[in-house]
């Protein structure tokens, strides 16, 4: 019996662990084990949406899984021992492994000063709602993070709650990572809708009732949104697995670990290097390498050699409210090409976007040699 073990159930774990099922589906010697906190899928793509007061479909892990042969865990993973080839829940129960896939994503990095006691976050359905009931009272909201998911956070919360004042603070001036079209178009939205963005803001604590910069000024918040940074579990570096500045797992171009080979690391939690340098973690590329880690899985399995890793990027979607949105076509490494969606065509395409992963589940185990984006694997 070969036990593969997957720890998180996100976008990448989910998409290979589907994958995997639908690959050695029919086999009695091959045992698939999913762990993940909660019963229920995160759909981190709309937690802006939540946050802003919107009630999204409960999709239940059990429900996604029915059918497949996985048998599902739920519980904290609290442990890897790598050299025992088990993974602790819960510190109650051990799971042995013969192959593992570490998918447990990046959550927000609450170090600066205040935030954990002051600051919302969207690292969960949970915390989502939690800013959502805040919302109700806030007159004004302070999204620190000008990145996409605070431009998705602002323009949301701004859109459903017309009467609060809403402000963007971030290093950069939001749209940074796309072209000058698009970023145009990007800030003639948030302005239209009433959000005050500043760039260059160094922020240096959170306070119960603002946000203090590097520059000494306080900057009111009635309720505070986090989304400046990410951080990785530890659980990977104090297995003893090389990670990387960040603490995320490096992998060889099959995404193994390059120091502990039976080990898969995908999405967020994978230090992954292509031919235009370091992948950042997006649902975009998560699901790939969740499938691309299935595939090679599955070769070991059977004996044959495994197909290396090769990614490219096609997009950055941003929506702006349920009503707008821009879309920036890519080169393959991720700068911004030339074509632009922005609109109700753009809406329509943002949308199209994050209801692809449900779909997409059924197809990668019912037709495990599709990939994501269609082409075959």
């Amino acid at each position: 019996m070969h036990r593969i073990v997957i720890v998180g159930a996100g976008y990448a774990g989910m998409a290979a662990a589907m994958n995997l099922a639908g690959r050695v589906r029919g086999r009695d010697d091959v045992r698939i084990t999913l762990v993940n906190a909660s019963a229920r899928f995160t759909e981190r793509l709309r937690l802006h949406q939540v946050a802003a007061g919107e009630q999204l479909a409960d999709r239940r892990l059990p429900d996604l899984l029915r059918g497949t042969g996985i048998t599902l865990e739920i519980g904290w993973v609290t442990a890897v021992d790598a050299a025992a080839h088990s993974v602790r829940v819960d510190d109650a129960r051990v799971l042995e492994y013969d192959t593992l896939v570490y998918a447990l994503g990046g959550v927000a990095d609450t170090s600066t000063p205040g935030v954990a006691d002051h600051a919302y976050v969207l690292d969960s359905d949970q915390d989502a709602q939690l800013l959502s009931a805040r919302l109700r009272d806030a007159g004004t909201v302070v999204v620190c993070g000008s990145g996409l998911t605070g431009v998705e956070a602002a323009a949301e919360i701004a859109t459903r709650h017309p009467a609060a004042r809403v402000t963007l603070l971030g290093r950069s001036e939001p749209g940074a990572e796309i072209g000058p079209r698009a970023r145009a178009y990007l800030q003639r939205s948030l302005t239209g809708m009433g959000v005050a963005f500043r760039s260059g803001a160094s922020i240096t604590k959170v306070l119960p009732d603002g946000v203090e910069l590097a520059t000494g000024e306080v900057v009111p918040s009635g309720a505070t949104l986090w989304t400046a940074g990410v951080r990785v579990s530890p659980l990977a570096a104090a297995a003893g697995l090389t990670t990387d500045s960040h603490g995320r797992i490096v992998t060889d171009e099959f995404l193994r670990s390059v120091s502990h080979p039976d080990v898969y690391a995908v999405g967020d939690a994978a230090a992954i290097r292509q031919s235009y340098g370091m992948m950042h973690g997006t649902c975009q590329s998560g699901m790939p390498t969740g499938v691309a880690a299935a595939r090679s899985i599955a070769r070991a399995i059977d004996g044959r050699p495994l197909k290396a890793f090769r990614f490219g990027y096609l997009h950055t979607p941003i929506s702006l409210g349920r009503d707008d949105a821009v879309i920036q076509f890519a080169h393959r490494d991720h700068t911004p090409g030339r074509f632009v969606l922005t609109g109700r065509l753009a809406t329509w395409y943002k949308e199209t976007v994050s209801s692809a992963p449900w779909p997409t589940f059924g197809r990668l185990f019912s037709s495990p040699a599709i990939g994501v984006l269609g082409w075959r694997r």
